[in-house]
């Protein structure tokens, strides 16, 4: 019989969001997959767990999975962990997780800490739909296409980011969003000098113009408003005229009834204005 691989969430500073549970299952698995046995000794040292440990990180990640798939079928349990917080999110977990329904093996969640929700619950923005991005890409190419992607997104938006690159990122940020676009800026997540300041991109620029960021961030950011959709929705049909956007409707096949409607509606202005220049055609 297989044994069961469950992923452990770890606190994210303060030892007390420690949960009993994740004690217990972490002193019961025959073997806890780390990502940083170094830094996570001190948890274990802490908690009084002896159970050993492996390292289990992204260089790792494809090899050492199969090694612990083995693991897994030979009966053992295997425990996750990261650094902090729940394994499986901007870590290698997701990949022993998907061979594990491979080979037909259980996997148990044991919930705790997770930054992003942390951060989304305290920001004071939407919470009913949220895009989680982690830490945008490093490669040029690749980080254009996911901010071009975003700029477009209605749900709210969270971001990691590390101190040194925070106010480069900002100023991407504003030139895809807007300086005027609201956000949170998250700080040190449940450690002492934690804080939550909402804010705009510009005022937050500012800001860390004159001062050093320091720990670790989380960007909650506020997502388009049905306004702003609309604006740049109008502003694509500027550089035509009225007469033009018909006849490019009804050269894809509408009707000039429908057409008069659809070019009233892309353009957000009212029927009649359309109407007058539609039934010239």
């Amino acid at each position: 019989m297989s044994g069961i691989l469950y992923l452990v969430a770890t606190p994210i500073g303060n030892l007390e969001d420690m949960t009993y549970r994740a004690v217990r299952i972490l002193s019961e698995a025959d073997i806890i997959a780390a990502e940083d046995t170094r830094n996570s000794i001190k948890l274990l040292n802490h908690f009084d767990i002896k159970t050993p440990m492996t390292s289990y990180h992204e260089f790792n990640k494809y090899d050492k999975a199969d090694k612990l798939i083995g693991d897994l079928l030979a009966g053992k349990n295997v425990a996750v962990i990261t650094d902090a917080g729940t394994p499986g999110i901007s870590d290698p977990g997701e990949v022993l997780v998907d061979k594990a329904y491979d080979n037909g093996i259980t996997v148990v969640p044991v919930p705790g800490a997770c930054a992003a929700v942390n951060a989304l619950i305290a920001s004071g923005l939407p919470t009913r739909r949220f895009s989680f991005e982690a830490f945008l890409p490093q490669d040029k190419k690749e980080r254009r296409a996911v901010l071009a992607e975003l700029s477009h997104e209605k749900r709210t938006i969270i971001i990691y980011e590390a101190p040194h690159r925070l106010t480069k990122t900002l100023a991407e940020l504003a030139d895809v969003f807007g300086e005027d676009r609201r956000l949170t800026i998250c700080k040190e997540l449940t450690k002492k000098h934690e804080s939550f300041n909402r804010t705009t991109f510009k005022e937050a620029i500012g800001f860390f113009s004159e001062q050093e960021p320091r720990g670790e961030y989380a960007l909650v950011i506020e997502g388009m408003s049905d306004a702003e959709e609309a604006e740049i929705e109008q502003e694509k049909w500027k550089d035509i005229s009225i007469e033009e956007h018909i006849t490019q409707k009804m050269a894809e096949g509408m009707t000039k009834k429908d057409a008069i409607k659809a070019v009233a509606e892309e353009r957000g202005i009212p029927k009649r204005d359309v109407y007058s220049v539609g039934m010239k055609l």
